[in-house]
């Protein structure tokens, strides 16, 4: 009897909770289905995802309206395989034992749609890459 492969677990962490890490979250569900579990979550949560990032995901056909800010948790960061930041800095929990990225973006806050087209187009090559290196 074989048993099924582990689930790699990912967690995105950057300030707000309502751009990058947001995008990251609903490419990476997107593109990874049932193969991977995803959460994201900010060290200082905003109260809404930034419109423009809702509308930039909209156009390559994700709906993030739902989605709301989460506060991290250290749970959240023991929960799972991969950690990757976004500009949290100093604030992110780090456990031994957990594979840490950090990926250097632009921060789209303040940004309209134009500008974070670029940010949404580079997170999702970067997913792309991601899935490869973590599912079998």
């Amino acid at each position: 009897m074989n048993t099924p492969p582990q689930r790699p677990s990912v967690l995105f962490v950057c300030v707000h909770n309502a751009g990058r890490s947001q995008m990251a979250a609903a490419f990476l569900t997107h593109l990874g289905g049932d193969r991977v579990r995803v959460r994201s979550a900010g060290s200082a949560p905003a109260d809404t995802v930034n419109p423009a990032v809702v509308e930039a995901m909209a156009e390559v056909g994700i709906d993030i309206s739902a989605e709301a800010p989460k506060v991290l948790t250290v749970e959240a960061v023991q929960d799972s395989d991969v950690v990757i930041t976004m500009g949290c800095g100093d604030t992110c929990p780090v456990f031994p034992g957990k594979r840490y990225l950090d990926w250097e973006l632009p921060d789209p806050a303040g940004r309209g749609v134009d500008a974070v087209r670029s940010i949404r187009d580079e997170i999702e090559k970067r997913i792309r890459g991601l899935l490869d290196e973590i599912v079998q």
